[in-house]
Formats: C-alpha cells, sequence, structure tokens
C-alpha cells in the first residue's frame, strides 16, 4: 500500500509540478502528516522532492527531474481497457486519438499484461446509453467544447424543459458532462451553479470577455453538488399504488426513481408501493400504465388520477 502510494505522490507531483499537501492526502485517502512521512522516505530514495509550507506551499520536484516508472500491475493495465462505447469520446472527435493511444498503451505494458488486457476488449462492453431514449437533436458536442477550452463567458440560447421558447443567458462554464448518454453543460449563471441540457441549446457565442469562476472550485464539485441537488430533492407528496405483479419489473424501471419504498407483497395479483414526488400532479405519469397500476392514496392523489382519466375520456369521446 505504501509503495502504490509513494508511486501515486510522484506522478501527481511529475504531472501537476506544486500540490498542496492538503490536496493529496484528499486524493489519497490519508492525514497530511502522512504525505509529508512519505515527501520524506521519497528524499531518503533520491527523489529530489521538498515541500515549502505556508499559504502558497506545497509539495514539488525539483525543476527538470523526470521518471519513466510507470508501476502499473496488472489489474491497472485490465483497467485501462475497460472502456465506455466509443459515442462519448465520438462527440468530442477524440474516436481516432483513442484507437491510437490504446495501442500506445497496450505496446508500452509490460509483457505479462498484454494477453490480460487484451482479453478485457474482447470480453467487456461499457454502453453508457439507456434503453429506447428516442430520437434526439444533434448536439455538436466538439464545437461547445471548443466553447469552454477559450476560458470566455458563454452567451447560450436555452430553452427551459416545458417552455415553448427559448431565453438568452450569460454564463460561466465549467465543463462538460456525460450521463447515462446525454450531455449536460456545467456552469453558473449569476454567480450560482446550473446544469444546461445541451440538446436544449438552440444558440451558443463565445464573447470576449474572460470566464468568471468561483475561485477554488472545480468542475467535479460543481458536478457534485448538481446531482446531489437532483437526487435528493424532497418528496413533497407520499402516494401509495398497487401495480400488478405481472408489470411490476417495468414499472420499477420506468418509475423507478420515484419509489420511495421497496416494494411489499400485497397478495398473488398486486403488489403495493410507496411514491415520493414533488408535486401533486405528477401522478398523472401512473396513467401511463393503464389498468395495471391503481392509485390508493392519498384521496386527493386519487381524485388527481380519476380527474385526468376523466378528462382523456372526454378528448375521445
Amino acid at each position: 500500500m505504501k509503495s502504490d502510494r509513494l508511486l501515486s505522490i510522484l506522478l501527481l507531483l511529475q504531472t501537476r509540478g506544486r500540490v498542496p499537501a492538503a490536496e493529496l492526502a484528499e486524493r489519497l485517502e490519508v492525514s497530511a502528516r502522512t504525505i509529508y512521512r512519505d515527501v520524506e522516505a521519497l528524499s531518503t530514495a533520491g527523489v529530489p522532492v521538498y515541500a515549502e509550507r505556508g499559504r502558497h506551499g506545497g509539495i514539488s520536484l525539483l525543476p527538470g527531474f523526470r521518471t519513466d516508472v510507470t508501476g502499473l500491475t496488472s489489474d491497472e493495465a485490465r483497467a485501462l481497457f475497460v472502456l465506455a462505447e466509443q459515442g462519448a469520446h465520438a462527440a468530442l472527435g477524440l474516436d481516432g486519438a483513442l484507437g491510437s493511444a490504446l495501442r500506445k498503451v497496450m505496446v508500452a505494458l509490460p509483457a505479462p499484461h498484454r494477453p490480460a488486457a487484451e482479453e478485457m476488449t474482447r470480453r467487456v462492453l461499457i454502453d453508457p446509453q439507456r434503453w429506447m431514449v428516442g430520437p434526439r437533436p444533434s448536439v455538436d458536442v466538439g464545437a461547445l467544447q471548443d466553447a469552454v477550452f477559450a476560458d470566455r463567458r458563454l452567451r447560450i440560447r436555452y430553452r427551459r424543459s416545458g417552455a415553448s421558447t427559448a431565453r438568452t443567458y450569460t454564463v460561466d462554464p465549467y465543463g462538460l458532462v456525460a450521463k447515462a448518454g446525454t450531455w449536460y453543460l456545467v456552469a453558473d449563471r449569476a454567480g450560482a451553479p446550473r446544469l444546461f441540457h445541451t440538446d436544449r441549446l438552440t444558440a451558443l457565442t463565445v464573447t470576449d470577455e474572460p470566464v468568471r469562476r468561483r475561485d477554488g472550485v472545480e468542475l467535479a464539485q460543481v458536478w457534485h453538488g448538481l446531482r446531489r441537488d437532483v437526487d435528493e430533492q424532497p418528496a413533497a407528496v407520499r402516494v401509495r399504488a398497487r401495480v400488478r405483479r405481472s408489470r411490476l419489473d417495468m414499472f420499477v424501471r420506468i418509475i423507478g426513481a420515484w419509489i420511495a419504498t421497496p416494494p411489499e407483497e400485497y397478495d398473488a395479483e398486486w403488489v403495493t408501493v410507496e411514491l415520493g414526488y414533488p408535486a401533486l400532479g405528477a401522478v398523472r405519469q401512473l396513467l401511463q400504465f393503464g389498468t395495471d397500476v391503481e392509485v390508493l392514496d392519498p384521496p386527493e392523489a386519487r381524485r388527481t388520477a380519476a380527474e385526468t382519466a376523466a378528462a382523456i375520456i372526454g378528448l375521445y369521446a
């Protein structure tokens, strides 16, 4: 464990230059005191590493020092070749570069690790795309990537979910995130973090103004906070419903994000579930299952479902 940590410190310093001890400790999941002990061990082994204390200090290597040690283990070599389906790389214009990079890595691998790495590419494939997502507008993610890398403020035309027209916003981009086959632009608007679904971007302009990111804040931090806000939305309405056992698997696959407690057995034909919705009107989504799902309570949720069903009957009368 210590030898792996020492090698990780060496490679991080070689890649990043000066790195604060606190950041190294967080990345390697140890204390800052352990990092300083590791630095002493590296120095004793002949590595020209030194620590500077103070507000702007950190751990550094002497300028010009390089090592060609990779230290890859068999599992690490295999992990490099468990790659997601190349749609994300293609969207960024990097599919050709990916193939070239993997060939170079394969050549650089220690000979005993190559067969396992080659077998991994033939036996494991990760496809991040969801089933049955339907057609989506074509998004030039490559152009959006260039705009983000320009480190300038962006002026975008964006249509919010459910809106009929797009509005113009000036944003400060942190970067792009691909989640489950969908690309998002993560940016600050008026100093607050926002998430923009790239399929709803209708126009993009790179301004002459430098980007105004919050000090010390990185893309991963902003994304983590935005994702938490989505995942942990409070359930304003609790709904109990019953689902035909024969349709339960499909129900869970489609409605799973709203299930508050695991389904409970009710009888031979029905299974009861408890759902947490942000608003009462969301209960209408259960009507897509027809008579295979029945809202049990609260009464106002049953009434909403019944009124919506009646309106549908009136529409088709």
